[in-house]
């Protein structure tokens, strides 16, 4: 009876070692998840046209994760988030031996700077870039439609993101 409490004792340290191992892991490297985004900053007013999927998205993003609160007017703002530009293009990226197209290449480009209602740059004109590629066969033509109009909903989620990181390093100019 002895024996089977010790072999036991000795499976439940086992298993608690191996589950702080799996937990402390991932913590250890630096990984954490995803929490509110801190800024330098408490009200931001986006300046971005409204139709654009990009400023729906960012918007959702910024009430749902910032400690900065968005406002309806730049002369209320702290900061202005102004959005320069944002470009989605598609180019072919190989061919087949016999001409045609093998692969895609879909890139989002979005122009953005943080200043004040003074015109100080809080953050310069800052540049994201985000590229993914994928391989197109004319047979299954509607199954690629739905996967590059997938990549770019990810790409554009993958743009917010970064804008959200950005605004985090901007800093009151001296």
């Amino acid at each position: 009876m002895r024996r089977d409490d010790r072999s036991a004792r000795q499976s439940l340290l086992a298993r608690l070692l191996v589950a702080l191992l799996l937990l402390g892991g991932p913590v250890a490297c630096g990984f954490h998840l995803r929490g509110e985004a801190h800024y330098s900053f408490d009200t931001l007013f986006l300046n971005s046209p409204p139709a654009q999927p990009l400023t729906t998205d960012l918007r959702r993003s910024l009430e749902g994760i910032g400690s900065a609160q968005l406002v309806a007017s730049p002369e209320t703002a702290q900061v202005i988030l102004d959005i320069a530009s944002v470009e989605n293009n598609k180019q072919i990226l190989s061919l087949s031996g016999g001409g045609k197209v093998r692969e895609f290449l879909l890139t989002k480009r979005v122009l953005f700077r943080v200043r004040d209602s003074a015109g100080n740059d809080w953050l310069p004109t800052s540049e994201v870039l985000v590229r993914r590629s994928y391989t197109y066969n004319d047979t299954e033509a509607l199954a690629r439609e739905a996967q590059e109009q997938r990549l770019w909903r990810e790409m554009q989620d993958d743009a917010v993101a970064q804008i959200v990181r950005r605004l985090q390093q901007a800093k009151k100019p001296a």
